[in-house]
This record gives C-alpha cells, sequence and structure tokens, in this order.
C-alpha cells in the first residue's frame, strides 16, 4: 500500500512539474530582468517547502522530547535531510539569479544571509546526529537543535519586509507586489508549482522515513550482536 501511494504521489508530482515547466516556458520575458526571471517560479516554492519541511521537524522534535518516542526522531530526520536539500535549491537559484541581475553570485544581504544561517543550522543537526553514537542521547540533543534551528524561519521570512536592503521586496502578498494574478497561479494555483514540489518532498520523506526505520532496525541488531 505504501509503495502503491508513493507511485501515485510521484506520478502526479511530475505531470504538475511537466505542466508548469511548459507554461513557464512559453512566459514573456519580463521587461527589466529578461527571461532569468523564470527562476522565481522555482525560487520562492523551493523556499516554502523548505520551511516546510522544518516546520514538520520542529513539530516532530517536540513530540520526541514530550513523549520520548523513537518515531517521532525518525520524522524530524528524514523531512530535516529533505528540507535542507530543498533550500539548497533555493539559495543555488537565488544566487543564479543574482549573477545575471546583480552581476555577482553572492551579496551579504540580510535576506541571503539569515537564509545562508538557517541552511548551516540544519547542517549542523544532521552533523551532530553523526558525531552521537547512542540513540537516545543523539535524539534528544537534536531535537534541541532542530527546534533552535526552526527559529530562524520566521527572521528569513519577516527579513524581506523588515530590512530594505539589496534582496528585491515582496511581489505576492504585498500592497506593492506586481507579479500577475495568472502568473501568480502558476505557482500558487490549485496545480501550481508549489503543490508540485510538496508532493515531491512528501515522496522523498517517506522514502528517507523507510531508510531511516530499516536502519534503526540494523542498529539494534548489531548491539544485541555486541552485546554477546
Amino acid at each position: 500500500m505504501r509503495n502503491k501511494l508513493l507511485y501515485v504521489l510521484a506520478g502526479v508530482a511530475a505531470v504538475l512539474l511537466a505542466r508548469n515547466i511548459y507554461l513557464i516556458a512559453g512566459l514573456p520575458d519580463e521587461a527589466a530582468q529578461g527571461a532569468i526571471f523564470k527562476i522565481i517560479f522555482f525560487h520562492v516554492p523551493l523556499a516554502i517547502t523548505a520551511f516546510c519541511c522544518g516546520t514538520v521537524a520542529c513539530i516532530a522534535s517536540i513530540l520526541y522530547l514530550v513523549k520520548k518516542d523513537m518515531k517521532y526522531d525518525t520524522v524530524a530526520v528524514s523531512v530535516t535531510e529533505v528540507g535542507l536539500a530543498f533550500l539548497a535549491g533555493n539559495l543555488i537559484t537565488g544566487s543564479i539569479w543574482a549573477r545575471v541581475i546583480w552581476g555577482i553570485w553572492w551579496a551579504w544581504d540580510v535576506r541571503l544571509t539569515s537564509a545562508l544561517v538557517c541552511w548551516i543550522l540544519y547542517a549542523s543537526y544532521l552533523m551532530i546526529r553523526h558525531a552521537i553514537e547512542e540513540p537516545t542521547q543523539r535524539a534528544t540533543l537534536a531535537a534541541v537543535v532542530s527546534i533552535f534551528a526552526f527559529l530562524d524561519i520566521p527572521i528569513v521570512i519577516l527579513s524581506i519586509r523588515l530590512f530594505r536592503t539589496q534582496h528585491p521586496g515582496p511581489v505576492f502578498l504585498s500592497s506593492t507586489g506586481s507579479f500577475p494574478h495568472d502568473w501568480t497561479m502558476i505557482i500558487f494555483g490549485p496545480l501550481g508549482n508549489q503543490l508540485a514540489l510538496l508532493l515531491i518532498a512528501t515522496v522523498m520523506t517517506m522514502v528517507r522515513l523507510g531508510q531511516e526505520q530499516s536502519q534503526r532496525e540494523i542498529d539494534a541488531l548489531r548491539r544485541e550482536a555486541h552485546a554477546f
């Protein structure tokens, strides 16, 4: 049943992604930025998907600290790995856009820097897990780090509104935004790119959950073997 669900979700995500890429390719170039503006159709959904993963990881980490059930730790680490990949995609697409528009790959802008710090925090979460072998101690410390890392997500989201630095101002959910409605629907519509990327993240998380559960079973058998 689980494998069938994975295939269905992956198939729907692939169809949506193909549809949206076709629509994006057919859009005219933006007057000031040219074709590179189309990267926003992936840049923004990548960030939102990463932040959704961070939120799920934070909730799972809190539940682990409260209930001490390892299944929540399994969810937290699985979704964090996926979210980290999507956040890396957000940073990479942003750098590609910056190289064309600003003439540089990176600027120590508040929005960019806070997003990079967020990536480093979640990368540190995974490094800490690899550094601690005892399962309970590892899960407890990782949960604390996950909750701490989540605190940077609101900073990243709000930084574009609170600080007027090099990063462009908000174009969605803003009185000053000028993004056309039909273009917005390609991202946030019922069949938009946001849904496609969320489905991809869900599939990747489910795959990682299966791998993590199998690894825990192997580790438990290894510890029993060492006990003898």
